[in-house]
């Protein structure tokens, strides 16, 4: 009974971690109604194991629906990143890739990864495809989300630097500069 309780304790306050970084991450990448915010997440390290070797589905539901909540709030689309297994493919909601060429895959906790998975299960009417150009981002447990952001990826410390026992990054884009010495910018992108 007491161990229960403390691994209950230790998963809300996981999923109370996670809130905070997609409310965060919002706020800090000036994210919009429409775009796409990218998530790496491993439960594996969440809990304190190796990255791919303690897959855990009610981890990943919790701490899926926390962010799924938050950045649907603001009608910003959640990207989840599947695991190398897959390819690091992404499962989104169709509406927001309406166009993009699907890619028939269904994840599994251990081939796609319990977050990818929890997504595919929550999502009203889930695809995968390849590769998405996301706003922002957040990488629980090193996943590597870099090759899904846009180009110009730039780093955003956060207040939260862990989901439950993961290292957590984060990350916003900004538009390439071009132009040169005489160019003139726009500072509220930046």
């Amino acid at each position: 009974m007491e161990k229960e309780r403390v691994q209950e304790s230790f998963l809300m306050e996981a999923v109370r971690e996670a809130k905070q970084a997609a409310e965060e991450i919002i706020e800090a990448a000036k994210l919009k109604k429409g775009q796409i915010c990218v998530i790496g997440c491993s439960t594996s390290e969440i809990l304190g194991q190796k990255i791919g070797s303690y897959s855990s589905p009610e981890t990943a539901e919790a701490v899926f629906r926390a962010i799924h909540d938050t950045l649907s709030e603001k009608g910003i689309y959640l990207a989840a990143q599947c695991c190398e297994h897959l390819n690091r493919a992404i499962i989104i909601e169709r509406e927001a890739m309406p166009f993009y060429e699907e890619v028939n895959v269904i994840p599994q906790p251990k081939a796609g990864g319990s977050f990818a998975t929890a997504a595919y299960k929550f999502f009203k009417d889930p695809i995968a495809i390849e590769e998405v150009r996301a706003d922002a981002g957040l990488d629980i447990g090193g996943t590597l989300i870099g090759m899904h952001l846009k180009k110009v990826a730039v780093p955003v410390r956060l207040s939260v630097k862990k989901v439950g026992n993961a290292m957590l990054l984060a990350a916003r884009v900004r538009p390439k500069f071009v132009g040169g010495s005489r160019a003139v910018y726009n500072d509220a992108l930046l």
